[in-house]
């Protein structure tokens, strides 16, 4: 039964308000709304509109607000429904009316999203002007991957809210965040040995990334037919080592995609790596029911041609699904802090524990554990290296990305 909590213990501190027992009172925020999401309630040229039709001078605005809740106001008043804080991953903002169903996101196309209903069906779906102005870090509202409340109507279907993310695989872009896909089980990095060449520096970075977001990662190095597969050895060895699954294999002749569909069997993975490495080619290897559009690499600068446009879900044969994802042309670390880089890496991770000094860089601090492995043979040169970039090219402030190295940029 409802109750008032008008009592010097109430909640909400309001005498008469009425909460089901049991339930909170949804919490109400002040939230703010991207600039310029509506137009001036009043033309400029007023004065030359009066003086064209004089007769037509009292049907036109006399005044105009511009504060408090007027058309050009850039807040709102936004309830949330559960704990979560306005501008998290998934929005769940004021009442829904009418009745909804639940959809996953399986791809997403500027304004409109195609969610798949419980009933398998496709709904080609928009997304709510609310969510879609609100004011937030993220790029876009939608991602391939997120589970959706739709509201249907003539068109299709509206998205009404964004249920919360398990996990979200995410960059920064131009000072936003990109999320790239969400809710997964599991993210497969894909490198090629050659055409283009392995960028060892890309794989650490999209490492931390999956680390970060708290998403398994597994490493694959395709195209292992066009090298001495010794040659890839080393640098596989240093990620198992790691406890990371690395699996070398080919599209082509089939070498590790067995071990590669053992892997996937029953998972949600996403598909990242940078464009030409052969990731439409290895899930159409992989699920030869798929038909995913493909093109060879560019023979005058040796890099792929982007045939993959935006991050589908594709449900496989193995009883989970694929994100094929877009090539990456550079990957910028979201929300990287300095002093959480060390921790991104699994090998450094228990060295940087017994440096002398808690804030230790490991750069030039003395009685640095992590460089007397490094000197001893115990840690790989590379990698600490690779740590040191991302630590030194990050500002410390979270909101800022870092710029990629040398070997990561390939526009």
């Amino acid at each position: 039964m409802p109750r008032c909590h008008g009592t010097p213990t109430c909640p909400t501190g309001i005498h008469g308000c009425y909460t089901l027992e049991g339930m909170p009172k949804p919490r109400k925020f002040r939230a703010e709304l991207r600039k310029n999401r509506s137009s001036r309630r009043r033309s400029g040229n007023l004065t030359r509109a009066v003086a064209a039709d004089p007769e037509h001078g009292s049907d036109l605005a006399a005044s105009e607000r511009i504060s408090g809740k007027g058309d050009l106001t850039r807040k709102r008043t936004v309830i949330i429904h559960d704990d979560r804080p306005v501008g998290g991953d998934g929005l769940s903002v004021e009442p829904i009316a009418g009745s909804t169903w639940r959809g996953q996101v399986m791809h997403v196309h500027g304004l409109e999203s195609v969610v798949r209903a419980p009933d398998g069906r496709m709904v080609r779906c928009t997304t709510r002007r609310l969510l879609r102005t609100l004011f937030t870090e993220q790029r876009h509202p939608v991602a391939a991957g997120d589970w959706v409340q739709i509201r249907t109507d003539a068109d299709g279907g509206v998205i009404h809210s964004i249920e919360p993310r398990r996990n979200s695989l995410c960059r920064a872009s131009r000072g936003r965040r990109h999320v790239i896909v969400a809710n997964v089980d599991q993210t497969v990095i894909v490198g090629s040995a050659a055409l283009p060449d392995l960028k060892p520096g890309l794989i650490d970075r999209l490492l931390v990334a999956a680390e970060s977001a708290g998403i398994r990662p597994i490493i694959c190095i395709n195209k292992v037919d066009l090298v001495d597969a010794s040659k890839l050895v080393p640098l596989a060895g240093v990620y198992a080592r790691m406890g990371y699954t690395t699996v070398l294999c080919s599209a082509v002749t089939g070498i590790g995609i067995a071990r590669l569909r053992h892997e996937l069997a029953g998972r949600v993975t996403a598909i990242v790596g940078q464009s030409g490495v052969g990731k439409s080619s290895l899930l159409n290897t992989l699920d030869p029911n798929l038909t995913l559009p493909v093109a060879e690499v560019s023979r005058d600068n040796e890099k792929g041609r982007h045939t993959t446009t935006t991050a589908r879900l594709i449900p496989h044969a193995l009883g989970g699904s694929f994100v094929d994802t877009p090539g990456v042309r550079q990957f910028q670390l979201w929300e990287l802090v300095r002093a959480e880089v060390p921790a991104a890496f699994r090998d450094l991770r228990p060295l940087a524990n017994l440096c002398r000094f808690p804030d230790c860089s490991h750069t030039h601090e003395q009685d640095c554990a992590v460089k007397h492995a490094v000197a001893d043979g115990l840690l790989d040169t590379r990698r600490w290296e690779s740590c040191c970039h991302l630590a030194s090219s990050s500002t410390g402030d979270p909101d800022a990305g870092t710029a990629p190295t040398h070997d990561e940029e390939y526009e």
